[in-house]
């Protein structure tokens, strides 16, 4: 396929828009592998082409085009009216496949870079309401206090309720250091609320890293262009803050939207010394990938424990299966958002690009993880409320099915550390509620790195162990009797 990249969507749209996609030309990053499984790969299913029903439905569309421009209520470009054709042709076969104008594809050109101008959230269109996925650490959305889960109903006053998720985001988007103000709706909240950000360039910190005694922690917020690159430097520093005695290392891909594919198989090979990492399954056998490990495990084995949610998706599940089918990670937390298909960028010059979805990837062990995602291996809630994040891959409109996979069950892992057995799957009442620039108060955090110390048999203390005791609830007046 001349113009298949090695690229994944993530799971959303994001206001001044960190799109994970490339250019559409194969590149050095892009489909290097062998063909994968080919007499596996889903047929060549093309409808015989009726060239007389084709020039039907083609001079309907002009009779339909010729009519809103003599009677709509006010005059439309043309541009505008096929403009709204594309998308609807496109946005109708799947949730990740769209057109974009030239305009659109430029700063998505620009936003792969890591820079961008925006609010720093991540959307979705559900049902009409744009719905927030996820924001980005450290951004005007995140520091506003915008949760996963948060419907945003008005922009500036203004509703944008049943507006396209694309129109939606360019109303949010302008100049840096302006105001604006959105409204939201938030579960259990019986009111909106109102939030008022300034714009700002949009800096992404890719890797973050810190050391917790002698284990490192590793958080990728996107894979884009420099993801692995970030990654190696962001371990390098951890070995040397210990002195080249790290005993395990924590991976993060909570809220994880995704990103490049390539960056997902480089991420997965500096752990992983051999085998399959990932492949892909296309409409013709010819154009099905596979990827495999480059032989290094940049750790040396260091047991290792990747965190997960609701918002790891794409790229992050790449990750994250392979991890887990290679028994390389114990992964902790909840059930990922479930995104199995790859996007190829088709630049149309001059007139934009398409986005298009043309594979389904599939993890070593065969398994698609479309509209399912993957379960953690160790369960462990964020919170012991539902998560407002509910939003996942099957909950979206036009899903492409799960097919073409592994369909045998797995089976239970045997390799699980013995402290599997008493790991908590909800944090106590007494939890201290999440504060983002305090750890000791991420109940999966702890939970993570008390699974691997104990992996590297270090000391491995109960993060609840010194919380003070839960109050007794206060006993209610017993009712009078006449």
């Amino acid at each position: 396929m001349k113009f298949r990249t090695g690229l994944m969507l993530g799971a959303a749209a994001m206001t001044g828009l960190a799109l994970t996609f490339h250019p559409g030309h194969n590149n050095g990053a892009g489909f290097l592998g062998t063909p994968a499984q080919a007499e596996n790969a889903t047929p060549d299913a093309s409808p015989t082409t009726n060239h007389a029903e084709t020039y039907r439905l083609l001079t309907l569309f002009g009779t339909v085009l010729d009519l809103v421009r003599a009677d709509y209520v006010e005059p439309v470009s043309d541009r505008d009216l096929i403009t709204n054709a594309l998308n609807g042709m496109l946005s109708g076969l799947d949730p990740h496949s769209s057109y974009m104008t030239q305009k659109q594809y430029d700063d998505m050109m620009v936003q792969m870079k890591g820079e961008f101008g925006g609010l720093g959230l991540e959307l979705q269109q559900q049902d009409g309401h744009i719905r927030v996925v996820s924001p980005i650490d450290g951004t005007p959305g995140f520091r506003a206090g915008i949760k996963p889960g948060d419907y945003i109903i008005a922009v500036d006053g203004h509703t944008i309720d049943g507006t396209p998720l694309d129109e939606a985001v360019k109303k949010m988007r302008g100049k840096a250091n302006t105001k604006i103000t959105l409204t939201l709706v938030r579960e259990k909240t019986p009111k909106p609320i109102t939030v008022t950000l300034t714009r700002e360039i949009i800096h992404i910190d890719v890797v973050k890293s810190a050391l917790y005694d002698r284990i490192g922690y590793l958080r990728i917020a996107q894979f884009n262009e420099t993801t692995e690159k970030e990654l190696l430097k962001g371990y390098n520093s951890l070995k040397q803050q210990a002195g080249g005695k790290l005993g395990g290392l924590v991976l993060d891909l909570r809220n994880d939207p995704g990103g490049l594919l390539d960056q997902a198989v480089e991420v997965s090979s500096s752990f992983i010394r051999s085998g399959e990492i990932v492949s892909t399954r296309a409409r013709h056998a010819k154009d099905s990938q596979r990827w495999d490990a480059h032989g290094t495990d940049i750790t040396d084995g260091l047991p290792m424990v990747v965190l997960t949610n609701g918002g790891s998706a794409s790229a992050s599940e790449i990750v994250s299966g392979a991890l887990q089918d290679h028994h390389r990670a114990v992964l902790v937390g909840t059930r990922t958002f479930g995104k199995g298909s790859v996007q190829s960028i088709i630049p149309i010059p001059g007139n934009g690009a398409v986005r298009l979805t043309t594979a389904r990837y599939y993890t070593p062990s065969g398994r698609s993880i479309q509209a399912l995602g993957i379960t953690p291996d160790i369960i462990v809630k964020e919170t012991r409320e539902d998560p407002a994040f509910s939003l996942r891959e099957a909950d979206l409109e036009h899903i492409l099915k799960n097919q073409g996979g592994n369909q045998t069950k797995a089976q239970p892992r045997t390799d699980l550390p013995a402290i599997a057995k008493i790991i908590p799957d909800q944090p106590p009442a007494n939890w201290p509620e999440f504060e983002y620039n305090k750890p000791a108060t991420d109940f999966q955090l702890q939970e993570g790195l008390r699974i691997v110390r104990s992996m590297a048999g270090l000391p491995a203390p109960d993060p609840t162990a010194s919380l003070p005791p839960v109050k007794p609830a206060a006993k209610a007046d017993c009712p009078a009797h006449n």
